[in-house]
């Protein structure tokens, strides 16, 4: 059990350092976290390596009759990763997927304005990059995260989240470079119900770490 984000961050942090000496000796690692509860999770690890920290935003594609249910994802750079299993099992048209993926891409613009402002997104091109979240279910939002990095040609791209269910967990090894998890319990139902406190982050507070992370850097 982690008390909050911000013990998971910490305590993710500190096993990260040994690990990075090894994976990514000599070059630039920078810390990107999906919002918004991987965030207070990012900054936690920015801090703790003295890495640059951003956001890299991925949005659910809900199914039209179980919104709750992730037919795929889609993450800046246009990628989107399709669940085909949900989709041919509920008979989801194309005309469903493009729409819900339209309505959800001006969401994702949304989301990066709000978050990031006028600062530009901190180049990831031959850089270490560790994609943080605080926690992993099912890992299609993650899977989109990974597609999407890996466009915009990155050295290493390393996932890095306090808990995962276990079968995902080995899923997302084979897309990753490394996957970096402190626990990965049989028994998963919700990242919730593994930290003793998990209200939802709000926008402000994703505004406020990224503020502060990028004055730490522009004065080290």
């Amino acid at each position: 059990m982690f008390a909050d984000r911000v013990d998971a961050g910490q305590r993710l942090g500190a096993n990260l350092r040994k690990f990075l000496e090894r994976e990514c000796a000599g070059d630039e690692t920078v810390v990107l976290a999906l919002p918004r509860g991987g965030v207070p999770v990012g900054y936690q690890v920015a801090k703790a390596l003295g890495s640059s920290l951003d956001v890299f935003v991925v949005r659910k594609l809900g199914a039209p009759q179980q919104p709750e249910l992730a037919m795929g994802a889609i993450a800046s750079g246009g990628v989107r990763v399709i669940n085909d299993e949900v989709v041919f099992a509920l008979r989801i048209t194309p005309e469903q997927l493009v729409e819900t993926a339209e309505r959800e891409t001006r969401e994702l613009e949304r989301r990066e304005h709000a978050y990031r402002g006028d600062r530009v997104p901190i180049v990831v091109k031959d850089k270490c990059i560790l994609l943080v979240d605080d926690g992993v279910a099912t890992g299609y939002t993650m899977r989109a995260a990974v597609a999407a990095l890996r466009q915009r040609e990155p050295k290493k791209i390393i996932i890095a989240v306090p808990v995962a269910a276990k079968d995902t967990y080995e899923q997302l090894k084979r897309h990753a470079d490394a996957v970096v998890c402190l626990t990965t319990p049989f028994e998963f139902a919700a990242v919730g119900q593994w930290y003793r406190y998990f209200d939802q982050t709000s926008d402000d507070e994703v505004r406020l770490l990224l503020e502060r992370s990028a004055e730490a850097s522009q004065s080290s």
